[in-house]
């Protein structure tokens, strides 16, 4: 089992430091700006944390043979998701910074937020932030640790258990996504409501954690950490289901979009206006070419989900995107006139970049970074395409 290499784990520990040391100003400039801009990191690790162990499970739901070398890499970054209890701390402190109708007050004079009342409940809204990330961590505990077991007994009946377990986790994941999007960043602005928003941010969170999934596949492999026997094939079916996902979010995106703009309802226009004017309405239209142009014209081309610098490229590329997203979900509810950027998401790059490379030297200096006891690995390095198909 080849280690990563000690530099690995001191460069994120010095970008965990800095982003903690820049998160800790921010706080002491501005209580609520840091709050806000808390919630989109918190919202960027559960995208990469639990999208990861999505993936994995939908690795062992469709018996998919290709992403058995790479299935470590998603199960390492899901190793996020017991963190989130700790995490997930500063949000309880932060409510009445952060959600209007977390103020009596404000309650007893608005008719909406007195009929979301039984929902938009301090206590109730803590206990589901809770009980989210313990069923995470459970599904986790129980996939990740059949996974890890069949790497010394080379036990067939643990494939076929996570697979059951991972059809079980499917409604679980699509359901907690939802009711965490709508906790955490939907409720900011408690007199909107989309009833696509859930499907949106799972959206986000699958582009977010294959991009982490293929930029990692494509570092370790140029360094020697994965079989000599992958080759780009293996990557373009990678490539090809992070270009299939993101298409899908715009998808998604647009039909957000659609509905509120066909719809007219004031009670869900007014949340689009807000980012479709000033300095809002230029974050919005970079977000349509960051996330969705750029990356649509550079993968779409079939030589291109086979080129690694491009793969690394469109991977950092879209895991800003991802970030920028939730920005531009986020922050219009504390500044509605103005866009603004600062050291304070600084700070929330460098601590979620620290955070996952420490999280993932971890597992890798303790776990094979190749499921050795899955039967699916042979068939799996020596997958490729068929030749007579042009890829071009």
């Amino acid at each position: 089992m080849k280690k990563l290499p000690g530099k690995f784990g001191t460069i994120a520990a010095l970008l965990l430091v800095a982003g903690v040391v820049l998160i800790a100003l921010g706080f002491f400039a501005d209580k609520q700006r840091a709050f806000f801009n808390y919630i989109i990191m918190y919202s960027f690790i559960v995208s990469i944390a639990v999208g990861s162990l999505g993936i994995v499970a939908l690795e062992f739901m469709t018996d998919a043979q290709w992403s058995t070398p790479f299935r470590r890499i998603s199960e390492f970054l899901s190793f996020g998701i017991p963190f989130l209890l700790l995490l997930a701390i500063p949000i309880v402190f932060g409510i009445h910074d952060l959600y209007h109708w977390s103020h009596k007050e404000a309650v007893e004079a608005d008719p909406i937020l007195q009929g979301k009342a039984p929902y938009l409940d301090e206590g109730f809204f803590i206990i589901r932030l809770f009980a989210m990330i313990v069923l995470w961590l459970i599904f986790y505990i129980l996939i990740i640790r059949n996974s890890e077991k069949q790497d010394e007994t080379k036990d067939y009946k643990l494939l076929t258990r996570n697979v059951k377990i991972s059809i079980g986790f499917a409604p679980v994941l699509m359901i907690s996504l939802t009711i965490t999007a709508i906790d955490l960043i939907m409720s900011l602005e408690p007199h909107w409501f989309s009833t696509i928003f859930g499907v949106y941010y799972f959206a986000g969170s699958a582009v977010a954690a294959l991009s982490a999934m293929v930029f990692l596949s494509v570092s370790l492999k140029e360094n020697g950490y994965l079989a000599s026997e992958l080759t780009d094939k293996q990557f373009h079916s990678m490539s090809t289901l992070l270009f299939g996902m993101n298409v899908f979010w715009a998808y998604i995106a647009f039909s957000q979009f659609l509905l509120i703009w066909y719809a007219d309802i004031p009670e869900e226009t007014f949340w689009l206006e807000h980012r479709m004017h000033g300095s809002w309405g230029v974050v919005s239209l970079a977000l349509l070419f960051i996330h969705f142009v750029i990356p649509f014209l550079i993968l779409l081309p079939g030589r291109m989900k086979e080129n690694r610098l491009t793969l690394k490229t469109m991977a950092i590329w879209l895991l800003f995107a991802h970030f920028l997203d939730l920005y531009w979900l986020v922050m219009p509810n504390l500044n509605k006139e103005s866009a603004f950027f600062s050291w304070n998401e600084i700070g929330s790059l460098l601590f979620i970049a620290g955070f996952f490379m420490l999280v993932f030297k971890f597992k890798a200096d303790r776990t094979n970074l190749t499921p050795i006891g899955d039967p699916k690995i042979e068939q799996a390095i020596g997958l490729h395409l068929h030749p007579d198909i042009s890829i071009d």
